[in-house]
């Protein structure tokens, strides 16, 4: 068997009706299994205006808005229509890649039509409680998650470090890596452009402390701007430039008055915004993986994050970056005077990160997954089972 002989039917809460970190690796991820001669067909809520077109046929799902989320959708399961679309497409493995109600009816569906069936972790849910007041709640949403993934034949990581957090957590018994790539004719260091910078009002010698990612709390804003008030009592020269949107920016420009919000950036006006910072700063900790992270590294930008799962993966600390404990907020400011007052080791630290992002390609990440697939509907057919829940309805 190779990848030419997969059906792969892939269910997701989110394929392209916001344009994020998971959803555009997914749809990276069915452009590679379509130009290997694969079958796929994508299972997801879908909206009038999405966010950029789907790769791949995309079947849609019913769902809901998220209360107080809006710009997301709760798919709310499968309905007959879509259950014969499914046995029409005659798929060999499924693929789950958000754990909610729709997952969970795929899960059931592979189980009772006796397919294998994998998961992908694009985000660390558990952790989310603790920005709204639910921290208590971290408990009993881990124990949903196991409950969800060890229905599966397989679950993958983007990154060892996350990996090897599955694996404490006891979520599967079959843990991969599928990992991340980037877009070297976007993020590269010659995308840096004093022009817009100027545009934005930053001076030439201004040192910018760059944000990159959906403003929501839950990518620790609070963190990052309180680190940047240690910054102004330190009366550390610098100046913060924020590249994203979402129901937060009304908050975090209250907090950060004095920062440059440049709104929504894609495709090479992204690489541009990030080339043209000197620094990342990324205190999030519910990453899986960091794709900001590598972006920035390609970009050949020193990084201070979080000592998280994803950025542990990705950061040599000392070397690439610095990785400091979640929420020491002293430490992150620590790190982030560091390289704004000293332009040659930022100049040494981001060649260390450009040289470290270099091993990281779409095609090469892609294929690892798709050999996985192959392995596992072997297995499946060889009779070959993981111990699994029973289904439920």
């Amino acid at each position: 068997m190779d990848a030419s002989q997969l059906r792969v039917a892939l269910f997701t809460g989110n394929y392209n009706y916001v344009r994020d970190g998971a959803n555009q690796a997914l749809n990276r991820l069915v452009g590679y299994l379509l130009s290997q001669g694969a079958a796929v067909r994508i299972y997801s809520p879908t909206v009038a205006q999405p966010a950029f077109p789907p790769t791949g046929d995309l079947v849609h799902i019913p769902s809901l808005p998220v209360p107080g989320r809006a710009e997301y959708h709760f798919p709310i399961g499968i309905p007959a229509r879509v259950r014969r679309d499914i046995t029409r497409f005659d798929p060999n493995i499924l693929h789950v890649a958000s754990p909610e109600i729709l997952g969970h009816r795929a899960i059931s569906l592979a189980l009772r039509r006796k397919l294998p069936v994998v998961a992908s972790v694009h985000t660390r849910f558990e952790t989310y409680f603790r920005y709204y007041g639910l921290a208590f709640l971290e408990p009993l949403v881990e124990a949903m998650l196991r409950r969800f993934y060890r229905r599966c034949d397989a679950i993958f990581a983007p990154s060892e470090s996350m990996a090897q957090l599955l694996r404490e957590q006891r979520m599967s018994y079959d843990v991969g890596i599928w990992s991340r790539g980037i877009d070297r004719t976007i993020f590269q260091p010659a995308r840096r452009n004093e022009e817009w910078r100027a545009s934005m009002g930053i001076a030439p010698d201004d040192v910018v402390i760059g944000f990159v990612g959906r403003l929501v709390m839950e990518k620790g804003l609070d963190v990052f701007a309180d680190a940047i008030d240690q910054l102004k009592r330190r009366q550390i020269r610098h100046r913060v430039l924020v590249v994203g949107e979402g129901p937060a920016r009304d908050w975090f420009e209250k907090r950060l008055p004095d920062a440059v919000f440049a709104g929504f950036q894609a495709g090479e006006d992204l690489g541009r915004a990030v080339a043209s910072m000197d620094m990342l700063f990324n205190p999030s900790v519910t990453e899986t993986f960091g794709n900001v992270t590598l972006e920035a590294m390609a970009a050949q930008l020193p990084v201070v994050a979080a000592r998280a799962t994803g950025s542990e993966s990705l950061i040599d600390d000392g070397v690439t970056g610095r990785l400091i404990q979640p929420g020491r907020t002293h430490a992150f400011a620590d790190a982030l005077q560091q390289y704004c007052e000293n332009a040659e080791l930022r100049r040494k630290v981001g060649e260390a990160g450009l040289k470290s992002s270099e091993r990281y390609g779409w095609d090469q990440v892609n294929q690892e997954l798709v050999d996985s697939y192959v392995r596992i509907v072997r297995q499946h057919r060889a009779g070959v089972r993981v111990v699994r829940q029973s289904p439920v309805p």
